[in-house]
């Protein structure tokens, strides 16, 4: 409980920057829209991705700590700074700005949750995590069907939309071609009304059909 809560708080700090800053969010091109449903072309981007195992509502805050350590300084750029009156030692990390969404897929050893990294690096340039549970993964460009919905942070919720989301692609000759991500976008005390949650399924034309 006390760990959910922590994480609840720290992500309501980052993410509330939105009403202050823009945050920088994974960049697609929507090709068809139907209702809630959206056929959308991801363009390449990077990640920075933890597994967890557990359960669904869990594995978040189990990850999300490891991952904000990352962007917060804990990597190799870290370096010492010459001060005056007095001299002294510090070391500074690199801070990497924070995105949207916080993505979570389920894979065979638990979930991977992820950070999509700024644009502005690349695989090269990114600063190796200090936590070598921590990934840097190049993804590739991509067409994922996208439902959007409000709510609350639950399993019964994402399940439902998940469902739906499989049906929907199932008949309108699409096929998975991985496995269905969670992302949320906005800060735990955004009323449960007004939050925007999504379900993603990475999908391909059916050629069987």
């Amino acid at each position: 409980m006390q760990k959910t809560l922590g994480f609840a708080f720290v992500l309501s700090i980052l993410l509330s920057s939105q009403q202050t800053m823009a945050i920088e969010e994974a960049k697609y091109d929507v090709i068809s829209k139907e209702d809630a449903i959206e056929i959308r072309h991801y363009a390449p981007h990077i990640v920075a991705e933890i597994i967890i195992s557990g359960e669904l509502e869990d594995a978040g805050s189990d990850a999300f700590q490891s991952l904000f350590n990352y962007i917060s300084g804990e990597n190799s750029t870290q370096s010492d700074i010459a001060m005056t009156a007095p001299v002294a030692q510090q070391s500074a990390g690199e801070n990497i700005a924070m995105t949207a969404p916080v993505g979570q897929q389920k894979v065979a050893a638990g979930w991977a949750v992820s950070f999509m990294m700024p644009d502005s690096y690349t695989i090269e340039t990114l600063p190796k995590p200090n936590d070598e549970r921590v990934v840097l993964r190049q993804v590739a460009s991509q067409n994922i069907a996208a439902i959007r919905y409000s709510g609350f942070w639950s399993e019964s919720n994402y399940s439902e939309h998940k469902q739906e989301l499989a049906q929907w692609v199932q008949q309108s000759g699409y096929q998975a071609s991985g496995e269905a991500i969670w992302a949320r976008y906005n800060a735990p005390f955004t009323p449960w009304f007004l939050r925007r949650n999504e379900v993603l399924i990475p999908i391909v034309e059916n050629d069987s059909l």
